[in-house]
């Protein structure tokens, strides 16, 4: 029997969160949601008699220890996470855990805030003749990064890069990506995706930094960059009348 369930919630709209997530959320007995950036209304598919934490004021030890006592009481437990747990969720530590106690769990995947990013700018990502490539990463801060992973280096590819968790620093980014990527570059910054009060901002990499400035915005936001906003590239392959493939033969 499953005892623990670690859920992506989504970027921040309550919808986004996928049926399966909810399901398991009505039937906890305890719920422990990140709540620094999981919208609370999730909270509604709750049943009413359980058991709420929030772990933003929470530690590893003391998020561990709800989820043993849950777990030694028979009960679900409902671990809460924003976007996919799989993407800066900090779950392995939770994950390791739980299999070093004999506690049985199971991994919810959700949308993550770089594909709800995407939703909100009417972009795809991987282009044909431009990328093939998407790159998730983050500026250097109190958790470094491996020296092959600095921004000036993964730029060099020229494929689209999404920046985490560095908008605060966005001058600094810019800095480090104009070492691998042209000026020209287009940029956007997209915070809170999904979310009402979704904001987003475009530019190059000549002005995206003033402009993010300029629009107030220092948290919660995601700098995507790359030459597929550039409205410049092949048509797929994919639907091409000429190219045969499995379901369908090619037109001469």
């Amino acid at each position: 029997m499953i005892q623990v369930y670690f859920i992506g919630a989504g970027p921040g709209d309550p919808e986004l969160i996928t049926l399966k997530g909810v399901k398991v959320i009505e039937k906890a007995d305890i719920i422990i949601y990140a709540g620094s950036l999981v919208n609370p209304e999730i909270l509604q598919y709750a049943k009413k008699d359980a058991e709420i934490f929030d772990s933003a004021s929470m530690d590893l030890d003391e998020v561990l220890q709800v989820i043993r006592r849950g777990a030694g009481e028979g009960k679900i437990v409902a671990r809460v996470h924003t976007g996919d747990p799989a993407i800066y969720g900090a779950i392995q530590e939770q994950m390791d855990a739980l299999a070093a106690l004999g506690i049985t769990f199971e991994v919810i995947p959700g949308v993550s805030s770089f594909l709800a990013a995407a939703a909100a700018l009417r972009q795809e990502y991987t282009l044909p003749g431009v990328t093939q490539t998407v790159i998730l990463t983050r500026m250097e801060g109190r958790t470094p990064v491996p020296a092959k992973e600095k921004l000036a280096e993964l730029a060099k590819h020229g494929s689209t890069i999404c920046v985490f968790l560095s908008v605060h620093a966005i001058a600094e980014v810019v800095a480090e990506l104009r070492q691998g990527y042209r000026e020209e570059t287009p940029a956007a910054v997209v915070q809170r995706a999904s979310w009402p009060d979704e904001k987003i901002v475009r530019g190059t990499l000549a002005n995206i930094a003033d402009r993010v400035v300029e629009a107030g915005i220092s948290k919660t936001a995601l700098i995507i960059v790359g030459d597929v906003f550039s409205g410049r590239y092949e048509k797929s392959k994919l639907y091409d009348p000429g190219f045969s493939h499995g379901y369908r033969e090619g037109k001469s």
